[in-house]
């Protein structure tokens, strides 16, 4: 990884109902926003929020919002690859996908090259149960990591639910991942969002930049943004409040583990990939893929 600025930007989408205009309305401020970000901060690596097409909730189902968005690469990516190249900058967008069967819809994040090209993409594993195809919802969950090489470094890819799953986080960083992007698009609170950002970036002693929504989506669930950007040792370089903007911090990889704390003269000395206990781990691989669940009951969430 090499020094450089990245981005998070944070936006609402067109309210409801979804429609193509809108998708075109929503592509298009967010490849402005993108612009405009790039233009004031000098950022090589920008990152929007989950589902950034459409606003989280589209509220249609399933097959209409097959019909309303494209396979990757494909029309409704297009312009944010247009963009990176244009601008010539790494852009990892948020997006539903179409899958190969009518019905069949992916939450997909995207990494755009320099190029104008796809670099990788990554379909959320882990999909919040509201959306889940499995319980009611709309997306089909990916099955597959992705982390790439670029000019900047090895990113990795995860989408909101996902970070809270370290296990995830683990793999790639266990294949060299320096730098996550999260596009988001959170439900919960600030202090969970916040919690499972510099979470996983300690666990994993990765950068994570996180883009979270703001405003409301076609169904009208509203999104309080609070984007940051975290560095290897937990610390927020970067914050957003709740409306439509961008953060963005330099990024030195030389300093990002210099202090055990951020600006302590304590150096820091450990290194949780190395010192990982892998004979451990070895011992109770079965018990790592079994399946489990919390003890606690659930409480029943009240109508909105």
């Amino acid at each position: 990884m090499r020094p450089f600025t990245a981005a998070a930007v944070q936006l609402a989408p067109a309210p409801g109902p979804l429609t193509r205009a809108s998708v075109e309305a929503n592509i298009g401020k967010a490849t402005g926003w993108t612009a405009r970000c790039v233009e004031d901060s000098g950022a090589e690596l920008v990152v929007l929020p989950e589902s950034v097409t459409t606003g989280f909730n589209p509220g249609v189902g399933a097959e209409e919002l097959w019909d309303l968005v494209s396979q990757i690469p494909g029309p409704i990516t297009e312009p944010f690859q247009e963009t990176a190249r244009e601008l010539g900058v790494h852009l990892c967008f948020g997006t539903y996908e179409r899958g190969p069967d009518p019905g069949t819809v992916h939450n997909a994040a995207v990494l755009a090259g320099p190029d104008g090209g796809v670099l990788g993409v990554y379909r959320k594993t882990h999909p919040f149960r509201v959306e889940d195809v499995r319980h009611g919802g709309w997306v089909t969950p990916g099955s597959e990591v992705c982390v790439v090489d670029t000019d900047l470094g090895r990113i990795g890819m995860a989408i909101c639910f996902d970070g809270d799953f370290p296990e995830l986080w683990r793999i790639q960083a266990v294949r060299g991942a320096e730098l996550i992007c999260r596009p988001s698009a959170l439900l919960r609170s600030a202090d969970i969002w916040e919690l499972t950002c510099r979470a996983r970036a300690y666990d994993e002693h990765v950068y994570v930049v996180g883009a979270n929504a703001v405003g409301a989506d076609p169904a009208g669930t509203l999104y309080f943004g609070n984007s940051m950007i975290v560095t290897p040792i937990a610390e927020v370089v970067a914050r957003a409040a709740t409306h439509e903007g961008w953060v963005a911090a330099r990024l030195d990889p030389a300093t990002a583990m210099r202090s055990l704390t951020p600006g302590s003269s304590v150096a820091h000395g450990f290194d949780h990939l190395a010192e990982r206990n892998l004979d451990l781990y070895e011992k109770h691989a079965a018990d790592l893929v079994a399946p489990a669940e919390t003890p606690f009951p659930r409480g029943r969430a009240r109508d909105r």
